[in-house]
């Protein structure tokens, strides 16, 4: 497969198990996620690797922040989806160059760069949010200052089935062109 058809086939993988990424492979993923655009040089970021008995600390941490309205059997399984998961996190800088926002898209941008690094490794990878990305209980727990902000869990593991390609997405719609 070609650089581009790679790119051009990006899809999450939302069923995963063991294994996890080795540490070398880990390295190479974390890697990965440095060598984005980064304005200024100040790697505006921070990554939280769980697994393990991580994994069930996390979960405890879900299911502790939730309301109790929330489904908290749901909740509790959530870091389950994946023998390994990365938390993608904003550390933000002040510089009279770079606003948070640019921040903020170069900390997504790790979390690309390290979902595409664990699929070229032979791994499946699946982005997510959702309310305990913005919850600041969670945030507290993780050691995140209130200040920054949860961009995603990165959910990595190996693909437990072939999946069938989504089909792509026209660009068409999307496009201007000044000539």
């Amino acid at each position: 497969m070609t650089n581009i058809d790679f790119l051009l086939q990006r899809q999450s993988t939302p069923l995963l198990t063991e294994p996890a990424p080795n540490q070398q492979c880990l390295e190479k993923i974390l890697a990965a996620g440095m060598r984005v655009p980064d304005h200024g040089g100040i790697q505006p970021w921070h990554f939280t690797v769980v697994s393990g008995n991580g994994l069930q600390r996390l979960s405890e941490l879900f299911v502790n922040s939730s309301n109790a309205t929330a489904n908290l059997e749901k909740i509790a399984k959530m870091p389950f989806r994946a023998p390994m998961m990365i938390i993608v996190t904003t550390q933000f800088t002040h510089h009279e160059k770079v606003p948070k926002q640019e921040q903020l898209i170069a900390a997504g941008c790790c979390a690309h760069a390290m979902q595409m690094a664990a699929v070229a490794l032979g791994y499946g990878a699946m982005w997510r949010t959702g309310e305990l990305a913005y919850n600041s209980q969670v945030k507290q727990g993780l050691g995140i200052s209130e200040d920054d902000e949860i961009v995603g869990f990165l959910y990595i593991g190996t693909q437990c089935k072939e999946l069938p390609l989504k089909p792509s997405k026209n660009f068409n719609a999307k496009v201007s062109y000044w000539q």
